[in-house]
């Protein structure tokens, strides 16, 4: 591993615990997102995680709060810029939405239910985006 991969694992790891620390399983490799596509049954929060502070320091956040109200039966988050395969791997299952990170993606028995992108993280006060997601996630655990 070279220095500049070795300095952004621990500027992350922090990021990444925020996630985890709520709940959240950390899939790191494709092969850890396809087993978990082909078993997710019910709802699923995938939070596709990234640096960015301007948007993911929203995200995060929101994610954890909007949970505390309405747990869905699976919490996953990928981190976009560095575990790439699996991010790549997570995304290549909702194609239809272009990329974006952070994000947000609801989905019922692994088929995206809806999607929360950057444009709409980004900007926008924690409390707002949490709103957001609290009610999508409310809709989708009551069906």
């Amino acid at each position: 591993m070279n220095a500049y991969d070795e300095y952004m694992r621990g500027i992350v790891q922090p990021m990444r615990q925020e996630l985890v620390d709520a709940g959240f399983n950390e899939l790191t490799t494709p092969e850890e997102v396809n087993e978990f596509m082909a078993t997710a049954k019910g709802v699923s929060l995938v939070v596709i995680n990234s640096v960015c502070g301007c948007a993911a320091g929203l995200a995060r956040p929101a994610a954890r709060q909007a949970i505390e109200e309405v747990k869905p039966d699976h919490l996953v988050t990928v981190f976009a810029g560095q575990d790439c395969e699996a991010t790549a791997e997570m995304r290549g299952f909702f194609e239809e939405v272009p990329a974006s990170s952070p994000s947000i993606a609801v989905l019922r028995d692994g088929q995206l239910e809806y999607f929360i992108p950057r444009e709409q993280i980004e900007g926008y006060p924690v409390e707002q985006i949490t709103e957001h997601l609290t009610g999508v996630l409310k809709q989708a655990c009551a069906q």
